[in-house]
């Protein structure tokens, strides 16, 4: 009976999906990097790290994508000499044989370049990101220069108070009676797990986070979140084991290197391993954002599913005038 709400529309997006071979090794997209252009432009300008779902649950696996936007040309393109022949080579033969016209016409851009969601981006330094289909409703926050592949499901907003909501229990149990299933993994699906859900009144993702930036219960979700990703960054990446190396031209995420001693060990700290031991700290971390998520709606936090949902609902339906 959920219904599409007006204020979640066009806040939530797929990732690129890329329709070819533009995908390319740490090694490959570094020595690019380095490399002049006739046209004096640096290869930075159409080179980004590329994360899908497996990244963020287990790890980055360092692929890096050419990304020719939405509007440059042929012409344009090919002035990045390097990164325009590999996708001559590898991309354009599969591509002439695409039912779809516009990836054949415009075969050294993405299959789907998403001019909708670089507009949302520009502008902010982070988005929040989470996996289309994964065993834990798990959402990260991905600087801007990185890109989203179309296994990940991006709400373009860097304020901490979407992110905790999402981050909830309440949008967690919403999702996952929502969505379908994949095997034995919930998949996240923008249409109806995003833009059904009612956020809690005057915190929905319609208004600027600057609208709500002196409101309590925006500051309290905005904490407990803060301290929830601080949590698990420092788990996933103790600082005592991990160097971070500046990437070798400025504008990207900084490398982060396993000390030796300790490569063995981070091989193992993903999110897909901490939510499956979901340790004391972290049960408190969600518990606290939990409770600060409640408050914002005038819930009690201990609630059951079953009454989460039937109020959300009655929400859902409330404010879609059904």
């Amino acid at each position: 009976q959920a219904r599409p709400l007006p204020e979640n529309a066009g806040c939530s997006f797929f990732g690129l999906c890329l329709a070819g071979a533009l995908a390319v090794d740490s090694a490959t997209a570094r020595q690019w990097l380095r490399q002049p252009n006739p046209h004096g432009r640096p290869n930075s300008e159409v080179l980004r790290p590329i994360w899908n779902g497996v990244d963020v649950t287990q790890g980055w696996k360092g692929r890096w994508v050419i990304d020719f936007g939405t509007d440059l040309s042929e012409s344009e393109a090919a002035l990045y000499e390097a990164p325009f022949a590999r996708v001559l080579e590898k991309v354009k033969p599969v591509r002439m044989a695409n039912n779809r016209k516009s990836r054949v016409v415009y075969w050294w851009r993405h299959g789907e370049t998403r001019p909708g969601l670089r507009r949302k981006l520009a502008g902010l330094t982070r988005y929040i990101a989470t996996s289309e289909t994964a065993k834990h409703r798990v959402f990260i926050w991905l600087p801007v220069s990185v890109a989203p592949e179309h296994k990940l499901v991006v709400i373009p907003r860097d304020d901490d108070t979407t992110f905790g909501i999402v981050s909830s229990r309440i949008h967690v149990v919403w999702a996952l009676a929502m969505g379908s299933t994949l095997e034995d993994r919930p998949v996240y699906t923008a249409s109806v797990c995003f833009e059904t859900f009612p956020f809690p009144p005057g915190l929905q993702p319609s208004r600027n986070a600057s609208d709500y930036a002196d409101d309590p219960r925006a500051q309290a979700i905005a904490a407990a979140a803060r301290r929830l990703h601080e949590l698990r960054e420092n788990w996933l990446n103790p600082p005592e084991w991990v160097e971070r190396v500046p990437e070798i031209v400025p504008g990207y995420p900084d490398r982060l290197i396993p000390k030796p001693e300790h490569a063995a060990e981070l091989k193992k700290r993903t999110l897909t391993n901490l939510y499956n031991q979901r340790p004391t700290w972290l049960v408190n971390a969600h518990r606290t954002l939990d409770e600060a998520v409640a408050a914002a709606y005038g819930w009690p936090v201990d609630l059951s599913d079953e009454d989460v949902l039937r109020r959300l609902l009655a929400l859902n339906r409330e404010r879609a005038g059904t």
